[in-house]
């Protein structure tokens, strides 16, 4: 299933993608995509629903982010061969975590507001797991099974504030708009080969990113069993996997994105985002 989220922000409701693309409204069937519906079966009673009963939603809706209410949003850094040598940082003997601040999160389309100050801003494509059930001391073997699905993210960083100012990652990682996520939230098994997806980034039309997560230093279900040695991972939680190469700091010169600038995002299966970026206004 393609599940989306739709309608003004703050008052999305949930939605499935039917097999000719339409949305259709879901709120009859469950209230939200939340840590609470997904704890309490959301993804299986979807399932049973004959999606061509649903009302259709008008086309053109704004979309939200694909879970509301997510609590803890981990990220994980130079998780990619490619991006770690453009970056001229040794490969990771373990996954790197850091946390993006949960209300960064944004619809797949809004506008990324460049932080007060910022003169480093990045752009990241990301391949994200949301959650579906408590995890804690889980297998790599049984990892898949706590994943309600995967979608696409935006790690947007502010590389002055992540790699200049001392202590950690998180400092770039945060900001208001820094994690546009969506447009959908694509079950498990509707993915043939997770680890096999191609990934891209057009800035202004030019393409800066491309990759595929078969280049992933460590792989979805290795992650979601080794960050649950050392947290409980809930229903909604999201995990960032990482980004392939191309991202502006690794650029000669770096370069960097500034108001009026337009990307465009995907990942093969799971959809695209845009957005615009607008100064911030304070």
């Amino acid at each position: 299933m393609k599940l989306v989220r739709f309608g003004a922000a703050g008052s999305e409701k949930p939605g499935l993608l039917d097999k000719d693309g339409t949305i259709r409204d879901l709120s009859g069937v469950v209230s939200d995509i939340t840590p609470e519906t997904l704890k309490n079966g959301a993804i299986a009673a979807i399932a049973k629903v004959d999606a061509a009963s649903l009302p259709v939603v008008p086309a053109g809706t704004r979309l939200g982010p694909v879970v509301n209410g997510t609590r803890n949003f981990i990220a994980v850094g130079l998780n990619y061969v490619d991006h770690a040598h453009e970056t001229n940082m040794p490969i990771p003997a373990e996954p790197i975590l850091f946390n993006k601040a949960p209300n960064c999160i944004v619809g797949p389309n809004d506008n990324v507001t460049i932080p007060k100050g910022s003169e480093k801003t990045d752009w990241e494509v990301e391949l994200a797991i949301v959650i579906g059930k408590t995890a804690s001391y889980v297998s790599e073997e049984d990892a898949i099974n706590y994943v309600a699905g995967y979608s696409v993210c935006h790690d947007v960083s502010e590389r002055a504030f992540q790699t200049e100012r001392g202590g950690q990652w998180m400092k770039g990682k945060g900001s208001p708009t820094f994690g546009p996520l969506g447009p959908w939230l694509v079950t498990p098994d509707e993915v043939a080969d997770i680890q096999n997806l191609d990934m891209y980034l057009d800035l202004n039309g030019q393409r800066v990113q491309t990759g595929n997560t078969k280049t992933m230093i460590f792989g979805v279900a290795h992650l979601v069993s080794y960050i649950s040695q050392f947290l409980q991972l809930d229903p909604g939680d999201v995990i960032t996997t990482g980004t392939p190469p191309g991202v502006g700091m690794g650029m000669k010169p770096p370069r960097f994105l500034k108001a009026g600038d337009k990307v465009r995002l995907g990942i093969q299966g799971l959809g695209d985002q845009e957005q615009e970026f607008v100064a911030y206004k304070g």
